[in-house]
């Protein structure tokens, strides 16, 4: 599938629609534009997941019970 576009005077695209649709492109995401042997390759950028961003935020309670956790957070 091939769809094209036209580069404005001031080095600007619009991207298709179906493009934008086909990648899940909404207003404000940042695309990356990598070069391969046979051109350059559009995507969009991912940004780092969720689970990445708090992996390791639990490490002060590693060891210890649900029932120990309860106690220091009801106290006594």
């Amino acid at each position: 599938m091939a769809i094209a576009a036209r580069i404005t005077s001031k080095g600007q695209i619009t991207i298709p629609r179906e493009v934008r649709e086909r990648l899940g492109l909404r207003t404000g995401d940042q695309v990356e534009f990598v070069e391969g042997p046979e051109g350059f390759i559009f995507h969009k950028c991912i940004d780092e997941s969720a689970f990445d961003r708090w992996q390791g935020y639990l490490k002060a309670y590693a060891g210890r019970t649900t029932d120990e956790l309860m106690e220091e957070m009801r106290g006594e």
